[in-house]
């Protein structure tokens, strides 16, 4: 598969979907060939726009020739399109989160190490350009041991009865965007051994939560809400400095290292096509290099990230309503 022409397909024709689509246009030897959708107008519609064909069934997007799956539907249902898509042959790269528990997502993992094929939860940071540079330079002129990170952002316009409202679709602010203050907090300083939330749950979501949490090698605070604003920078303490990556963390492409010497070190990388061309660019060299899973979004960092969150919804007593009789899994 060294020269192939990667064909996905998509399942989901929202807004990320379409992101996912836009960014696909530049990555190199990669093409949307399929989509699936529930409703057939709107997976016409979005085949039409990227010069693809709507699938019919899932079944039958999975048996067509796609070599890989991408899945953007909401959160309730990632897993079960995972399974159905690795049980299908097929290699997957899926929205974040993977899965909405622990116990989900080590049924993917196990249906990925089964099918023998490559899974990888999508989670665009730390394939810009930006977040690369910061972790070579770091490398190469380090701020000491990594003891601290603090991340979050919150969303002062959600729309109010949307899909983040919703817990029927696994809705709210821990698994939308407080996933995103959790992996960095995991792929800096490790799994976490202690977790403590404080927050607020109105219609079976969380709307506000605060995350103080001690890993293996240090301590992190993550933050995300509904329904209010957030500054949306982040922050990385070591023994010898810090850095700060700027607004919008998430999307990031700038930041600025501050060492104990005084000395400042502005690093700006602008991203080109969205950003989720960088995650599936990547996704791309794996699959055409025969790998099962990402050295830089490895499955331990996925577990760390669910497993932590399962520990937040544990204290915050959200419990979605596809979970009720197995409490158990988080």
């Amino acid at each position: 598969m060294s020269s192939q022409t990667i064909r996905f397909g998509v399942i989901g024709t929202g807004g990320i979907a379409r992101r996912f689509a836009d960014g696909l246009q530049y990555v190199p030897d990669a093409k949307l060939v399929q989509v699936w959708n529930h409703t057939a107008d709107k997976a016409a519609a979005f085949a039409k726009d990227f010069g693809a064909t709507a699938a019919s069934s899932l079944e039958s997007l999975l048996a067509s020739d796609i070599d890989a799956v991408y899945i953007a539907t909401p959160h309730n249902s990632h897993a079960q399109y995972c399974l159905a898509a690795l049980a299908a042959g097929k290699a997957v790269l899926c929205e974040k989160p993977a899965a909405i528990s622990l116990g989900e997502l080590e049924a993917v993992l196990a249906q990925a190490a089964v099918s023998d094929k490559l899974f990888m939860e999508a989670m665009k940071p730390p394939f810009y350009p930006l977040y690369r540079k910061l972790r070579e330079t770091l490398q190469q002129d380090p701020i000491g041991q990594i003891r601290f990170t603090r991340a979050g952002f919150a969303i002062p316009d959600a729309q109010s009865g949307g899909r983040l409202y919703d817990p029927a679709l696994a809705g709210g602010g821990l698994l939308d965007i407080g996933v995103y203050g959790v992996f960095l907090a995991v792929d800096w300083l490790g799994a976490a051994q202690n977790v403590q939330v404080q927050g607020t749950v109105e219609g079976g979501v969380d709307t506000f939560a605060s995350i103080n949490s001690r890993h293996r090698n240090g301590f992190s605070h993550v933050y995300c809400g509904l329904g209010v604003g957030g500054a949306g920078d982040a922050m990385i303490s070591g023994t010898g400095g810090h850095v700060v990556i700027h607004e919008k963390w998430w999307h990031p492409e700038r930041a600025t290292i501050v060492y104990a010497d005084g000395r400042k070190v502005e690093l700006h990388e602008p991203a080109e096509g969205g950003g989720l061309n960088y995650e599936a660019a990547h996704f791309c060299e794996l699959l055409r290099d025969g790998k099962r899973q990402s050295p830089i979004m490895s499955h331990e960092t996925s577990r760390g990230m669910i497993r932590l969150l399962d520990h937040a919804r544990a204290d915050l007593g959200v419990v979605y309503p596809c979970e009720r009789g197995i409490i158990g899994s988080i």
